[in-house]
């Protein structure tokens, strides 16, 4: 593996990020937006609603496609300016909001995607706290500004309340929500005027114009955009490169993704002002140089991609290091190596051979059998990164092969699943070997996993339902205490910890009562599910 400062170099021209948003604020639309905008695509899939929207560049699943919704994370590559973009999708349905942690585990920066009419909402709120956790920048877009909506200034006062960042505009609405005329630059005083296409499917015109021809051509709406940009920039409301990378200050952008309108200027915000890849540290703390030998962290296992064959595609983070396909690689968590040989880089479902990466690309291992979620993979020295936590789960199915003939091909199955974290498989000792305890964040993910048990591996399921809804780590010491209290269940995930699985948190208040010896602890990374968001 090549490294060497030739890789700190590519590192300067990568920009690895995520879009992160609530349901329905239009991330796929923004997505196949961006691309139109990178010249990666000739035609958006968005039409006039999703009942009959084409299918989306990002979106590869078949329940994706029939539903209109992101439920999988893929990965996005191309090039705008002297920038490299990674745009690494996520899940858009809460019940996903792990597989959206994965994700961010992996960029550098975020979008964070508000709708106009609804401004800071439930899922955005946790999705912001996760990114707060993991200090990432974060870049804020206004979209469906084409529809009626809030005042601008009234999302401003939202998002600085909410999330306690101060919002600095680097583009203003011309036109009120609902009636979008086009944007102030903040940084020249210039109009850039949008022209819609038909359906949006094509590049919006856009042309710039000076303040005095943008005062002849739209009179008072140009001069109420004027006043509300020059107050902004008495109060000090402009963008400040330190501050926005300390997380103190978003940059924003008002756009409205289902017309091109806007897009462009985000794509130029990402080139100039999101952050390139740094060096990361790993589980003993040591920062690991971007010129340090080849290493990458997996963050997500995603299988069914490609129809013809029934493999398993890694997605990993090159951390440091220069990546070249055909090398071995020593996988950390099994210290054994792992070929190369078969990498890709990867456009919904489509694929193309990937020969070399650097720090901040996205690489897709294929037949990854033994790569999970959080594996490092690494040459040179040995490395490891710290482990990307589950969530705690908040719903639980027991599940058991309809067919009891088919058991063997029922346990590979959610094996398979397990490993590739679209569920979590918990073992109890009240239960027999093939009825594991199914664990999930939002019950769609059950609706994943059956479909996914019946479509590849011919296993029809049957999912009964459990009456709890929080899980605590506790002990194997602690578990035979804790299971004294009628209605309460220990078991075991599949990395070992043992979760005692409560109905209710009055349960849980028996239980420290009654034996507050015992261990009870919370679990997840960032903000779990459940959590309150800020107020």
């Amino acid at each position: 593996m090549a490294h060497g400062s030739h890789a700190a170099v590519e590192a300067s021209t990568r920009r690895t990020f995520a879009v992160i948003s609530h349901p329905d604020a239009g991330k796929s639309t923004l997505t196949e937006a961006l691309l139109l905008h990178a010249q990666v695509i000739g035609e958006a899939g968005a039409t006039h609603g999703k009942a009959g929207r084409r299918a989306t560049v990002s979106d590869w699943m078949d329940m994706e496609r029939a539903r209109g919704i992101s439920i999988s994370s893929s990965a996005l590559q191309f090039s705008h300016g002297g920038a490299l973009l990674n745009l690494v999708d996520t899940p858009g349905h809460a019940d996903f909001s792990e597989d959206t942690y994965r994700v961010l585990t992996a960029v550098d920066c975020a979008v964070m995607l508000l709708d106009a009419a609804k401004g800071m909402e439930t899922q955005t709120m946790k999705l912001f706290e996760v990114c707060r956790a993991r200090r990432i920048p974060i870049i804020t877009v206004v979209n469906k500004w084409d529809r009626p909506g809030l005042e601008a200034l009234e999302l401003l006062d939202e998002i600085q309340v909410r999330t306690g960042m101060r919002p600095t505009p680097l583009t203003w609405p011309v036109g009120i929500a609902g009636d979008f005329r086009g944007v102030v630059d903040r940084a020249t005083g210039d109009f850039i005027r949008f022209t819609r296409t038909a359906g949006g499917s094509t590049l919006a015109a856009q042309e710039r114009l000076s303040p005095e021809q943008a005062l002849a051509e739209v009179g008072p709406d140009w001069t109420t955009a004027q006043e509300e940009h020059e107050l902004l920039s008495a109060d000090d409301y402009d963008h400040d490169q330190d501050s926005f990378l300390a997380q103190d200050s978003t940059p924003v952008l008002f756009t409205a993704a289902a017309l091109n309108f806007g897009v462009g200027q985000l794509l130029d915000v990402l080139e100039r002002l999101a952050p390139s890849p740094s060096p990361r540290p790993d589980t003993q703390g040591r920062v690991r140089e971007l010129d340090a030998p080849f290493s990458a962290q997996v963050f997500k296992v995603q299988a069914g991609m490609d129809r013809a064959h029934r493999d398993r595609l890694a997605f990993a983070r090159v951390c440091s290091g220069s990546f070249e396909r055909g090398e071995v690689v020593t996988h950390a968590r099994t210290r054994r190596g792992f070929a190369t040989k078969y990498v890709h880089s990867v456009m919904g479902r489509g694929r193309e051979t990937l020969d070399t990466a650097h720090p901040g690309d996205i690489i897709g291992l294929v037949n990854a059998g033994d790569l999970r979620a959080g594996d490092t993979l690494h040459t040179g020295p040995a490395v490891s990164f710290p482990p990307i936590p589950p969530f705690a789960p908040e719903h639980f199915r027991v599940a058991s092969p309809r067919d009891p003939s088919r058991c063997k091909q029922f346990l590979r199955g959610i094996d398979q699943l397990d490993q590739e974290g679209v569920i979590q498989v918990l073992r109890s000792e009240r239960r027999p070997g093939n009825a594991p305890i199914l664990a999930a964040v939002g019950p769609m993910q059950f609706e994943v996993a059956a479909h996914r048990m019946e479509s590849e591996f011919s296993c029809p399921v049957l999912l009964e339902n459990l009456p709890y809804t929080l899980a605590l780590a506790t002990t194997a010491a602690d578990a035979p205490v804790v299971e004294l209290r009628q209605g309460v269940e220990v078991a075991a995930r599949s990395d070992g910890v043992l979760l005692a699985l409560f109905a209710d948190e009055w349960q849980v208040k028996w239980v420290r009562r009654d034996h507050p010896e015992v261990l009870l602890e919370a679990i997840g990374p960032g903000l779990p599910p459940g959590t309150a968001p800020r107020q």
